[in-house]
């Protein structure tokens, strides 16, 4: 799966810059936003949107959602290439909530660097972030594929439905970095990530279904397959975070005990509130509600998370969540090689180390 993420990283990079070039300028503006009514900032925009953005997008990221879509395309028998558009949608989508999630937790660090707020501002950044919610949108107003208007409506109203119960997810997790009690039960944290991130994943099974005129069942079933899938990628990043604190601090972008530090409840969490002892839970909820952490407290939760099993049932359950998501494809009439790997990417998310 990694051979295919190479192959196709620098050609949806290229198709991003089709709908955000790297240097803006007034035909740019005028061709994509519409004449203007008095007269456009080409380096206002430059400095407000293009750079911080390329920013982020030039500091790595596995693309893995555009590529996805790709696949789907490839797997539904439809030429990849001609839907490469349509697949910068969920990517782009993706790295505006990172970049207003980074405000939102206070983050330090992003992808290796400083988060975009601590670099361009909390305005630049909130801005540029809000703003990719929005350019993908014009994608689909711009029809590349020649879509009829029953579909590119499909495409919206699901492009809505999906974005919405994103902000649930968001929602759920800002409250619970905001209350010291670990009281959500795992059905709740589960539901924050079908939202949160499994949103994001059924934007790109459902579009590359809804742009190719798949079938509702198939739409509903690749849809499926990737909000599982992306629990699963939500939960394994978790247990990374862990790992890699007592391992490599700091190594492949995050900071070191990252989650820890910003109060997150994650599965391990809940799972260790359920088993440690009293004492170790009330310790637990004291170091995540605390302000700062030191790294001898880091390591103090994790030790109360190896300690109840927490981590390796976190890991057991996005294997399972892997294997479900494998399921929904089980059924469907899909091209071989392409099926394939989307069978393997659910092994990826689950076994990567980074």
């Amino acid at each position: 799966m990694r051979d295919v993420l190479d192959e196709w990283r620098p050609v949806v990079d290229e198709a991003i810059e089709e709908l955000l070039p790297r240097l803006v300028d007034d035909a740019y503006l005028t061709d994509f936003f519409g004449e203007p009514t008095y007269q456009y900032d080409p380096t206002a925009v430059q400095s407000a949107l293009s750079d911080p953005i390329w920013e982020l997008l030039d500091r790595g990221g596995k693309r893995w959602r555009a590529v996805v879509f790709l696949v789907l395309v490839e797997a539904f028998g439809e030429d990849p290439e001609e839907y490469l558009p349509y697949a910068c949608i969920p990517e782009i989508l993706h790295n505006g909530t990172i970049i207003v999630d980074d405000v939102e937790d206070d983050a330090s660090m992003r992808r290796g660097d400083p988060a975009l707020h601590l670099e361009h501002g909390t305005d630049i950044a909130l801005n540029a972030g809000n703003a990719m919610y929005f350019l993908p949108l014009k994608i689909i107003t711009r029809n590349p594929t020649g879509l009829d208007a029953e579909t590119r409506l499909a495409a919206y109203e699901m492009l809505m439905h999906e974005l919405n119960r994103t902000h649930l997810g968001q929602g759920m997790d800002i409250h619970w970095h905001n209350e010291q009690e670990i009281r959500m039960s795992e059905r709740q944290y589960l539901e924050m990530c079908a939202c949160k991130t499994g949103c994001l994943g059924r934007i790109v099974a459902r579009l590359a279904a809804i742009v190719t005129g798949q079938p509702e069942d198939v739409e509903m079933a690749v849809a499926n397959y990737a909000e599982r899938m992306s629990i699963a990628f939500q939960i394994g990043d978790d247990i990374l975070d862990v790992e890699h604190t007592l391992d490599e601090a700091g190594a492949f972008g995050k900071e070191f005990g990252n989650d820890v530090r910003e109060g997150k409840k994650t599965l391990m969490v809940i799972h260790a509130a359920e088993h440690a002892p009293p004492e170790d839970v009330a310790r637990l909820e004291e170091i995540l509600w605390a302000d700062d952490n030191d790294e001898e407290e880091i390591m103090e939760v994790i030790e109360i998370l190896q300690s109840t099993g927490s981590v390796e049932y976190a890991r057991e359950q996005a294997i399972d969540l892997a294997a479900h998501a494998r399921g929904h494809l089980a059924d469907l009439d899909l091209e071989p090689e392409p099926a394939q790997n989307l069978a393997d990417f659910t092994r990826f998310v689950v076994e990567r180390d980074a």
